[in-house]
């Protein structure tokens, strides 16, 4: 039987790319973003028997429940989910955000990341059978300076990643959080900054930054593991980012 993924924010970025792998390593994908025109464009591409376009703004629970209650039955039955959609806006001191990015954030990388997992999760367990992989980011372990609440969401999927490991336990479903570093060829730094195209190139001269497609391949290779096998957390950078001195302001 063909496995069925969903994958949100597949619109661009790394859900296009895992889509893409996705369908590559022979899974028939429900592909879920807010810009509907991009989705059947990846249908166009990749095949409608491949790909079926579910328009989805995960940042509101009941578009969500609109959302899945539009699939047919034989794509109720989801065997791996990966929650992909995710944003940053803003780069400010905490003492000068806007109020409203915070959250869309929340909404956006908590609110709709955990909904969706508590509406796909039963069948799972009633099949006792399946995989989520969780988008997180190295922001949820190490602070920076104007991250705040990106940085606090994505601990947060950490952590309630690990705690959904606790929940199933007995079960054979799979849980991974992916926690990727510095990435470019997305519409990440756009987004955070607004539009400001020129700063967020910038960000990334020289970097040799993560690729979209390399986290499609870390996915398509934690989905592949033998079924005994789970992958708690995978925390990935380029080569060119790491660790630093903490810095010490002195009086």
């Amino acid at each position: 039987m063909t496995k069925i993924a969903l994958v949100t924010g597949a619109s661009a970025g790394f859900g296009k790319a895992i889509v893409k792998k996705l369908v590559a390593d022979g899974y028939q994908v429900i592909v879920s973003a807010r810009r509907l025109e991009k989705l059947q464009s990846l249908q166009a591409e990749l095949g409608s028997d491949k790909v079926y376009p579910l328009q989805m703004d995960v940042s509101e629970p009941k578009l969500i429940d609109q959302a899945l209650a539009r699939l047919p039955e034989d794509g109720q039955r989801i065997d791996l989910l990966v929650n992909n959609a995710g944003l940053a806006r803003g780069l400010d001191k905490a003492y000068e955000a806007d109020f409203t990015d915070w959250m869309t954030m929340i909404n956006t990388n908590i609110v709709g990341l955990v909904y969706l997992t508590r509406q796909v999760l039963p069948s799972m367990v009633k099949r006792d059978s399946g995989m989520i992989i969780n988008l997180g980011s190295t922001a949820g372990t190490i602070p920076y300076p104007g991250a705040n609440i990106y940085g606090a969401s994505k601990a947060f999927v950490k952590q309630f990643s690990l705690n959904l490991r606790a929940d199933l336990a007995g079960t054979k479903i799979r849980v991974t959080n992916i926690e990727p570093g510095l990435c470019e060829g997305t519409e990440f730094s756009n987004v955070r900054f607004k539009g400001d195209d020129e700063r967020a190139e910038k960000l990334y001269e020289g970097a040799h930054a993560i690729m979209p497609e390399d986290i499609a391949n870390t996915v398509s290779w934690v989905a592949s593991q033998p079924e005994h096998v789970n992958f708690n957390r995978i925390e990935m950078m380029p080569v060119s980012q790491t660790y630093g001195v903490q810095p010490v302001y002195r009086d």
